[in-house]
């Protein structure tokens, strides 16, 4: 029998997270430890942007190396995954039925935004995963709408995760690099404000976190690296009860912090 799962929102950090998991990999780790065994895995990635929501059905999705400029033995690093077909069309089928247009890729494979957190999380690559983009032209309204769209399927089953970041920016990061390792005060103030936004159900707030968000515009030049936490959100379903699991700064300025929405009972 299949058990209602939980929707995650994950961190990736830098792609030395793969080498280097630290305390966030160590609790995303634990984290997926607990969860009843999932039909199937989608991953919702900050890396793969595209203009209409696209399913990812390839068989075997293959290891993107999607960065520069590393130490050669992450690209060395693979992730075995399998795809699975039918799952995939069930994802498609949940999006069109919630009114969305969608589009379907049969070679898409894993980017590390994808890769590298469920190397950590399920390494033995025991569950299809199936990848699904982001939209940024889009914001954080209809990543949430896509993740309501995603809603029902966690009782049938299907773990959703979105991987991304509370903050990231990465010209501070060089900024806090040169000056010797300093956080801008400004990147927990956000992800603090994310996490009370959260356990009050804000979602107006949320929605609105560009003009409301302490330090907002600065977390996130661009938006691409939040919007998965939207769509987590949306698919832990109405009322869902938010649950930071890990919190914590990564390289100066990229804000780990770790998801997991639960719908409540009777909700």
């Amino acid at each position: 029998m299949t058990q209602t799962q939980p929707a995650l929102f994950v961190p990736h950090g830098a792609p030395t997270v793969a080498l280097r998991p630290g305390a966030a990999g160590a609790a995303i780790a634990a984290a997926a430890g607990t969860l009843p065994l999932a039909r199937a895995i989608v991953i919702v990635s900050a890396h793969w942007d595209t203009l209409l929501p696209t399913v990812g059905l390839a068989d075997r999705p293959e290891t993107i190396h999607d960065f520069w400029g590393f130490p050669e033995e992450l690209y060395a690093l693979r992730y075995p995954a399998t795809g699975c077909r039918e799952a995939a069309e069930e994802v498609v089928a949940a999006i069109q039925n919630a009114g969305l247009p969608v589009e379907r890729d049969p070679g898409r494979g894993l980017d590390h935004g994808a890769w590298v957190p469920l190397r950590l999380m399920f390494p033995d690559a025991d569950v299809p995963v199936i990848p699904l983009s982001i939209q940024s032209r889009g914001g954080p309204q209809q990543a949430w709408q896509l993740g309501q769209a995603l809603a029902p399927l966690a009782a049938r089953g299907f773990l959703i995760i979105g991987s991304g970041n509370v903050t990231h920016n990465l010209r501070d990061y060089q900024t806090a690099a040169r000056n010797g390792g300093q956080t801008p005060a400004y990147v927990r103030e956000f992800a603090d404000w994310i996490a009370a936004r959260l356990d009050a159900g804000d979602i107006p707030a949320l929605l609105d976190y560009r003009r409301q968000g302490p330090g907002a515009v600065q977390s996130h030049p661009s938006d691409e690296h939040l919007l998965p936490l939207y769509v987590a959100l949306g698919a832990g379903g109405e009322n869902a009860r938010a649950e930071r699991f890990h919190s914590g700064i990564d390289d100066y300025v990229i804000a780990m912090d770790a998801y997991s929405f639960l719908p409540q009972q009777g909700a």
